[in-house]
């Protein structure tokens, strides 16, 4: 969820379990500040927008760059690499790190390498732990919290942690520095295929070939194909991070979702609307006056409007009693989710964004895909690292098929369907759905929100959640879901026979 059922980040050391007490996770006395246009004469005039106050703060964060001596790749290298790697996100950085790990010659491509990605990601820590990678969260929280409303609260016994962005990127870079990877500052421009060799034509005229391209570049890729429509359902959130005056939360709980809806009792348009197509809060308190507020939809087809989202978001922390001092970051978070995976095998390999990671339920995608790309990496190493050189479309399949094997692929399904069952619900059934998803046992709903059922297991937790369910649930589900049920056991069908 925008952190959401996940996020991106910035980055400060901290061991799980140890969350900060006094010492905030963010330079607040370094910001370079903007002074926005309501303050005046050395005072701040809070704007009388209808929308709030905050709303018209600027943020004071500035984009941050690392502090690295990359190996570059220049024109006069003429190399052939085996690895073109587009993108430096997370995604591709992380993909570079691990397959340069066995001597393949990797390039990453990228217009700003060293800038630290601006987002928030929100992790379950035992996720980073699995991975070795918790050194890699500059906070973290011993439980999460849901509000499924007024009278109800879930108390899940999970530790969640926020990703350090500039941590996680320090990390990997270092490692792709050590393992000799090559970067090449510039955008990716179009991608040329011969039978053994691709060649990527980037935007300064620089060419680079190699035996495999793999897009890392996120959602709005040009370069992964589909075959099938791409019926995508959206999640979208606004967040802040910022100083406020005072605020509600519990210094040891993260709150994973908030469904109440009391804090539009004065605002009936948005009640309506809210009923029809629910928000949540997240939130993620750092100190008794630094937090991270963010309002998300789940999921929606099409798409919410952002500006609605804020407008409830505003709604709700007026009746919380916050009041915002200073936004020292904001974030739009748009984040496809579901639909159809890319066409398996083509030419091009993805990872993140754009290969289909992403949860189809959740938005869930930075664990997963810090998790996969050892595993791609390893199918790219057994290909180009051996002595049979396997390369085209023998490669391709290969390194596709490490990502997606069929039982991954059945698993998806079944995640989407469930995309598909969130669409449909309103604010009450979204909270029935809540509350019997959270009573099952935590093996189960850990599992599905990590990606880590086996298609056996998910038709388990489906049964058993129906049995959890309320009356009125049931109903719900037994005639909203039968056209998504069956288009997933088609769909699961095709892919077995496929």
């Amino acid at each position: 969820m925008a952190t959401r059922f996940m996020l991106s980040s910035q980055s400060f050391p901290l061991k799980p379990h140890q969350p900060l007490q006094n010492t905030p996770p963010f330079p607040l006395t370094k910001i370079h500040y903007t002074a926005p246009r309501n303050l005046i004469r050395g005072k701040r005039v809070h704007s009388t927008s209808k929308y709030g106050n905050f709303l018209g703060l600027r943020p004071e964060h500035q984009p941050e760059t690392l502090d690295f001596d990359l190996p570059w790749c220049h024109p006069s290298d003429r190399a052939h690499f085996d690895v073109i790697i587009i993108g430096a996100g997370p995604a591709g950085i992380r993909l570079a790190e691990q397959v340069s790990l066995y001597g393949v010659k990797v390039c990453c491509v990228d217009p700003d390498p060293l800038s630290v990605w601006p987002n928030n990601y929100g992790v379950w820590v035992d996720e980073f732990e699995s991975l070795g990678l918790e050194d890699c969260l500059d906070k973290t929280w011993p439980m999460a919290c849901v509000h499924v409303n007024d009278s109800k609260t879930k108390y899940l016994d999970r530790s969640y942690g926020r990703v350090g962005r500039r941590k996680l990127k320090e990390r990997l870079i270092e490692g792709c520095v050590s393992n000799g990877v090559r970067f090449h500052k510039a955008k990716a421009w179009e991608v040329e295929h011969q039978e053994f060799e691709s060649c990527v034509l980037c935007d300064d005229g620089v060419e680079l070939k190699g035996s495999l391209v793999v897009d890392a570049s996120g959602f709005g890729s040009r370069f992964i194909e589909y075959d099938k429509v791409r019926n995508q359902g959206y999640q979208i959130a606004h967040g802040v991070l910022a100083e406020v005056e005072e605020h509600p939360f519990d210094l040891d709980k993260m709150v994973l979702m908030d469904w109440r809806d009391s804090h539009l009792g004065n605002e009936p348009s948005l009640r309506v609307s809210n009923s029809k197509f629910p928000t949540f809060l997240y939130a993620m308190p750092f100190s008794s006056n630094l937090v991270f507020l963010e309002e998300t939809s789940l999921v929606s087809r099409p798409v919410l409007s952002y500006m609605e989202v804020k407008k409830r978001m505003v709604a709700r922390l007026r009746h919380l009693g916050i009041r915002v001092k200073r936004v020292l970051e904001d974030e739009k978070c748009l984040i496809p989710m579901g639909g159809p995976l890319p066409r398996i095998p083509q030419n091009v390999m993805a990872i993140g964004g754009t290969s289909g990671v992403v949860h189809p339920s959740t938005g869930y995608m930075v664990a997963r895909t810090m998790a996969v790309a050892p595993v791609v990496a390893f199918a790219i190493a057994e290909c180009l690292g051996s002595t049979r050189m396997i390369r085209g479309k023998a490669l391709y399949a290969r390194v596709w098929n490490s990502m997606w094997p069929i039982e991954s692929r059945m698993a998806r399904e079944f995640y989407s369907f469930g995309m598909e069952t969130l669409l449909k619900l309103d604010l009450n059934g979204s909270r029935s759905f809540f509350n019997a998803f959270f009573d099952l046992k935590p093996y189960y709903w850990q599992g599905f929100l990590s990606s880590k059922l086996t298609l056996q297991e998910l038709l388990w937790l489906s049964m058993s959640l129906f049995g959890h369910a309320s009356n009125p649930s049931k109903l719900d589900i037994a005639t909203k879901c039968p056209l998504p049920l069956a288009k997933m056991m088609g769909n699961i069908a095709l892919d077995y026979i496929g």
